[in-house]
């Protein structure tokens, strides 16, 4: 670090980044003192969130609690954003069933891949979280309300705070905007119910207790901690028809197709299956495909006898153009390492649930 750079951290980022700490400490402490009242409801709302800019692997991690949450014959409802989409900043309704009459541009990618993996209830798309949970909720019914990033949304009460965090993230990452990518302090986990480490396969076990040993004078003692990878479950087509295992990819030329937050696991996921990378098309996180995009991506793909490999998220909204088989999705799926159980029991406690 050069002198400039030292005096520009010193004389404002830290600065700005203890401005914005204090900020947020102080509007959770209005929520918690009851100075700012919050908006409750007759069913356990979860929140599945970060205190990180970025992508962690929230959603696969709610599609994990709704196939659980199913499984156990209740309804759920997932509450979430809707980021890019048209309806962002007003209110849109996916009922399970619904999906394929839905358009990615009107709700955007995320919850449409969340409706894609559910079998009863609905998610609820929209900034204000609060109100179109009130405005929906009667003709829903649910048996529990999901809420996706949710960690910052502290004027809806709820029964548990899930928080997950990024193994991939540096360590010297973990200080507050504008320093590092903290969106909050971490005094914030006062407020966590359960701590969750993605992707901890791709890193070492000394960083995953580096970050650990970080973390816990932060969070409440005696909480679940557990880790966990994304593992895939196969390769499927624009028509979701399995195609081939991951592992059919030893050997093959591929396009890596990405509109996500962290494309590095992606690439990851790929290479450790034996793919061979001639491409990278990075987009960024939500972006919209449009013709040229991919029919440019479909020319280099002839050129070098390859397929295009994409994520389940952004196939949700490629399917919209084309479903030319020369463009494939990895479907994912939470793996736990660890703290699988402890998670479970939380989950049903809040349910009323017997846990044997």
């Amino acid at each position: 670090m050069n002198l400039n750079q030292f005096l520009f951290n010193s004389l404002v980022r830290k600065p700005l980044s203890k401005i914005w700490e204090s900020a947020y400490r102080t509007r959770r402490s209005f929520y918690e003192y009851g100075i700012v009242k919050k908006e409750y409801f007759k069913v356990p709302i979860v929140s599945i969130g970060n205190i990180t800019f970025g992508g962690t692997g929230k959603t696969p991690m709610i599609i994990w609690l709704v196939n659980q949450i199913e499984e156990w014959g209740l309804k759920p409802v997932v509450l979430t954003r809707g980021y890019k989409g048209k309806l962002e900043h007003s209110s849109g309704i996916i009922f399970s069933g619904q999906k394929f009459l839905s358009n990615p541009t009107e709700y955007g990618d995320e919850p449409l891949l969340i409706s894609k993996k559910m079998k009863s209830g609905a998610v609820i798309v929209g900034k204000n979280r609060t109100q179109n949970l009130k405005k929906y909720f009667s003709e829903v019914e649910p048996d529990i309300v999901l809420l996706d990033d949710g960690f910052q949304h502290i004027q809806l009460y709820r029964s548990l705070n899930i928080v997950v965090f990024d193994a991939l993230l540096p360590l010297t990452s973990y200080q507050t905007a504008p320093m590092g990518y903290l969106r909050e302090g971490l005094t914030a986990l006062k407020d966590a119910d359960v701590i969750l480490i993605s992707r901890s396969d791709q890193v070492s076990v000394e960083k995953i207790n580096n970050l650990l040993k970080l973390l816990k004078p932060y969070y409440p003692k005696g909480i679940p901690v557990g880790t966990l990878s994304y593992k895939p479950v196969g390769v499927y087509d624009g028509y979701d028809q399995k195609v081939m295992d991951v592992e059919e990819f030893r050997g093959r030329k591929v396009i890596a197709l990405t509109a996500i937050a962290s494309p590095e696991s992606f690439y990851h996921l790929l290479e450790e299956n034996g793919a061979e990378i001639i491409s990278k098309a990075v987009f960024p996180d939500h972006h919209f495909f449009n013709h040229k995009d991919i029919n440019e991506l479909l020319a280099e793909c002839v050129k070098h006898d390859a397929v295009i490999v994409t994520s389940e998220k952004d196939m949700v909204k490629i399917r919209k153009i084309t479903k030319d088989p020369r463009i494939v999705f990895v479907n994912i799926a939470v793996h736990f390492l660890s703290g699988e159980d402890e998670v479970v029991a939380k989950i049903r406690k809040i349910l009323n649930l017997d846990y044997n």
